[in-house]
């Protein structure tokens, strides 16, 4: 019988559910690791499908690997005309994230190897949703401006045609480069609360679709994926803000947070951020789009000198704070801003829910079951007396 061990009303943090080879983090010292591999040295070196055959696959492609894996995500990225035909029905100012979580299932009806539960199947699987993701992004924005989707195009890379198909022109190589580290750097995060989401729910053996169907909803949340977007409606209300620092102090003394700073597991800079910071610096130093990260740099120091003064010095800027800016500055709208996470996130939670389904980090995969206590009404093991309402007939 398992010992019962009593962790409520904490959020499961610091709580160990399973085993996982797929990413660590050290929130101490700011570390975060995809199968071995520091998200720095990724980040510098590795593209984003490289990053995703890596954890997919547990280790990093060859030449011919990364090419035949690129043709997979091509050839993978075709959606079925039924799914465009369903976004066209939608509001067009239904939610981004609520379009694509009701995607997801659209394109589980078409997959032929739906009910295939082998790691094989799951890899294609999961291939095509990393392909497809992107596409459902990108067809509901032009579709919501009266344009039509637009196909992959054979010559661009992944992020090439994701940028291609959002905005209809072919991106700059700089564009392009600094999306792809963003989806590098967004690809896993060890038990955040989508990826638990997506692992629930496959351990009692749904498939696939399923699970990043949850994984989304989670993701949606301000609290989690959604705090990029909160950063940027912040930013946006702070343009004409004489005096950031005052601004901060009040939001603190209300109570209230700064979006963007301090996480749940990083008791230092998030690895994540510091690159996101270069990248909004160095686009809005080209772009000569500067006021809008000197703002984030103001908010930044003005929190930071504040968090000392109240004795919270562990709380930093994480991935959500400079992002926001990124993406403003290649031209995203902020409602995409979450989106564009989750079309990262599929990676890495393609490789967790693989891994919950194959055992492959433990002994077996286990239902989750967690336990709740009771607190309301108690009338003893015999139960209150329910009174029946008293029956009036239809004819008084």
């Amino acid at each position: 019988m398992t010992e019962s061990v009593n962790v409520k009303n904490i959020g499961l943090r610091g709580v160990t559910v399973a085993d996982t080879k797929v990413s660590f983090i050290d929130g101490k010292k700011g570390v975060l690791i995809y199968r071995g591999y520091r998200i720095e040295d990724l980040a510098q070196n590795a593209s984003f499908p490289e990053v995703a055959f890596l954890l997919l696959h547990g280790v990093p492609p060859d030449n011919m690997q990364l090419a035949d894996f690129n043709e997979q995500l091509l050839e993978a990225s075709e959606i079925p005309a039924y799914v465009y035909d369903a976004l066209k029905h939608y509001p067009a100012d239904a939610r981004p994230m609520d379009v694509l979580q009701a995607g997801i299932p659209l394109l589980a009806m078409a997959d032929p190897e739906l009910s295939d539960d082998t790691r094989e199947a799951n890899i294609r699987k999961g291939i095509r949703l990393i392909a497809r993701l992107p596409m459902l992004v990108a067809a509901w924005h032009r579709i919501r401006q009266g344009l039509p989707p637009l196909p992959a195009e054979s010559s661009l890379s992944h992020t090439d045609n994701f940028l291609y198909q959002l905005h209809g022109i072919k991106p700059s190589d700089k564009a392009t480069q600094v999306l792809d580290t963003c989806l590098v750097l967004h690809a896993d995060h060890t038990f955040n609360a989508s990826t638990f989401s997506c692992r629930q729910v496959v351990s009692t053996r749904a498939h696939i679709y399923a699970g990043v169907t949850a994984g989304i909803g989670a993701l949606s949340g301000s609290l989690h994926g959604g705090a990029n977007a909160q950063v940027m409606k912040m930013l946006l209300s702070l343009q004409d803000e004489k005096d950031v620092a005052a601004w901060v102090s009040k939001q603190l003394d209300k109570g209230e947070r700064i979006m963007g700073m301090g996480h749940a597991v990083y008791k230092t800079m998030d690895p994540r951020a510091t690159f996101l910071k270069e990248m909004a610096l160095s686009l809005g130093k080209e772009s000569g789009q500067r006021q809008l990260v000197s703002l984030s740099r103001q908010i930044e120091e003005a929190a930071l000198i504040e968090f000392k003064k109240r004795g919270k010095t562990e709380i930093k800027p994480n991935v959500d704070f400079y992002s926001a800016s990124v993406y403003h500055l290649l031209g995203i709208p902020t409602d995409l801003m979450t989106p564009i996470f989750a079309i990262s996130r599929v990676a890495g939670w393609a490789a967790h829910i693989i891994e919950e389904k194959t055992g492959e980090a433990q002994e077996k995969p286990a239902l989750y079951r967690p336990k709740a206590e009771y607190i309301g009404q108690y009338c003893g093991l015999m139960g209150c007396e329910f009174k029946p309402l008293e029956k009036h007939s239809s004819k008084e």
